[in-house]
């Protein structure tokens, strides 16, 4: 689908600029400030504006112009680009700028409920609205080839016309006009890295106590997560279809058995199962209401009632 979006979304000059669009962000942190460097480099004018104005002097040495107020950093372009600590900020930041005209990008980290909120906000203030989630660290920010992008939903109109400058930074992907979509995607995507995470965390403790370095066991862990993630394409077509039971390399049943393997070895090696017992009780609760020729897709069913 991001696919398809993106590959229908016309690319137009906005404002009327001649040469290199101008824009305004608002918000300098680590985050903040590695998108302004990313825009100057790439020649684009830009100002910006920080709660804090020792984090934008710097900037200044490389070309940003500095404004005093938020108010004055809106009013010096169309586009303004929100790069804030959350969501209340935006409202203490704009909570007086006449936002008319404005086409406003919000690259805040937030829920869906609140990109929604905002944009019906923005929409009442005189603004187009297009919110974002920055799939990247800041070191990803300006470097090429890094993998990084931002997730964008919102005004299609607002994505087409200030694309070219929204992708400097990093890679673009339109999700849809739905403003939530963005931080929806966001927020999946972080939560299935966080378990990730915790998978490796587990993995390291259990190997912790013994004469086995971390940085010879790392490469082994790296390959085996990349090979187990094109699951995910088995698990979306599954939901797709509703036929939890296609495809199923090994069922439910299977790896419900395997998994007292794992609590036992973690006991032996004095690890708590913490990290894992939160999964493996789902996996159980499935298994007992009859499915255990599928695969481990019904456990979405299990959350999401």
């Amino acid at each position: 689908m991001i696919a398809s979006e993106i590959a229908t979304t016309l690319v137009v000059m906005a404002d009327n600029t001649i040469g290199t669009p101008s824009l305004t962000l608002l918000g300098l942190g680590s985050m903040g400030t590695a998108l302004a460097r990313a825009w100057l480099t790439a020649g684009h004018p830009l100002t910006v504006w920080n709660r804090t104005p020792a984090r934008a002097e710097p900037l200044a040495a490389e070309g940003a112009a500095i404004a005093r107020t938020a108010a004055e950093a809106v009013a010096a372009n169309r586009l303004v680009v929100l790069c804030l600590l959350d969501d209340a900020s935006i409202d203490e930041a704009l909570a007086d700028v006449d936002l008319t005209g404005t086409d406003l990008v919000n690259l805040t980290t937030g829920t869906p409920d609140q990109a929604r909120a905002r944009a019906e906000w923005a929409r009442a203030r005189g603004a187009r609205f297009l919110d974002g989630g920055i799939m990247a660290v800041p070191p990803m920010i300006g470097a090429a080839d890094s993998g990084g992008y931002i997730l964008y939903s919102g005004s299609r109109g607002l994505f087409g016309a200030h694309r070219d400058t929204l992708a400097v930074p990093t890679g673009t992907a339109y999700v849809g006009a739905a403003p939530g979509l963005a931080a929806l995607y966001d927020v999946a995507l972080l939560s299935a890295m966080t378990g990730m995470f915790a998978g490796v965390t587990h993995a390291f403790a259990l190997i912790r106590t013994e004469d086995v370095p971390p940085k010879d066991f790392a490469p082994l862990l790296a390959d085996w997560l990349t090979a187990m993630a094109s699951s995910v394409y088995t698990t979306a077509d599954q939901l797709q279809s509703g036929d939890y039971t296609t495809d199923v390399t090994s069922n439910l049943a299977m790896q419900v058995a395997g998994n007292a393997t794992l609590l036992r070895t973690a006991e032996e090696q004095g690890v708590s199962t913490e990290l894992l017992t939160p999964y493996t009780d789902l996996m159980e609760r499935r298994l007992a209401d009859g499915h255990g020729d599928e695969d481990t897709t019904g456990l979405v069913d299990l959350l999401a009632h």
